[in-house]
């Protein structure tokens, strides 16, 4: 049931001063921090984290928030994602990250809860995203400047795996107890 899940500030969340907010709410839960740095990526190493394959499943998020929001579009979902993904890659790359690892209990559906929709107009109140985000992903499409949604989330424990293999070697990674730990037991 320990699970470690990766988590990005994005440029837009690093640029609006946001890290110490964001990193609080996750401490506070009491999940723990077992890995972070700052970095710029490049383009291929954005494309790694954000695959191609991603490109579908962009564009029919992107059709959604149209129809939602009554953008009138004869694009289909495959150049809606492609827009969006070039779109997501450029953001990514055009600011520094804060990268790190959060471990607990239900970490992924955890962290995934606390930040809320992936498009921020449609994310409740009290999350990340819903505090913080005044925009949806259609909006950004529309406009083509990425997705500015303040933060990334592992979706699975399948995929959080592979992303903190990608973004940390593991001697970045850190074993110790909490306060929590060592006086519950």
């Amino acid at each position: 049931m320990i699970e470690q899940s990766l988590v990005l500030i994005k440029p837009d969340g690093v640029q609006r001063g946001l890290i110490g907010e964001v990193i609080k709410r996750f401490e506070n839960v009491g999940l723990k921090i077992v890995g972070m740095k700052m970095q710029r990526v490049d383009k291929k190493f954005a494309e790694r984290h954000y695959p191609k394959r991603l490109i579908p499943i962009l564009g029919g998020k992107t059709l959604a928030d149209w129809e939602d929001l009554g953008i009138k579009t004869t694009k289909g979902k495959e150049e809606l994602g492609k827009q969006a993904w070039n779109d997501l890659i450029k953001f990514t790359t055009e600011g520094p990250i804060l990268a790190f690892v959060l471990e607990g209990v239900h970490a992924v559906q955890i962290v995934r809860k606390m930040v809320g929709h992936t498009s921020p107009h449609k994310a409740d109140p009290g999350t990340i995203r819903g505090d913080y985000s005044p925009i949806s992903m259609g909006y950004a499409t529309v406009r083509k400047f990425g997705g500015r949604n303040l933060i990334h989330a592992s979706g699975t424990v399948e995929e959080a795996k592979a992303e903190v293999k990608l973004w940390f070697k593991p001697g970045e990674l850190h074993t110790y107890k909490t306060v929590h730990e060592t006086h519950t037991r």
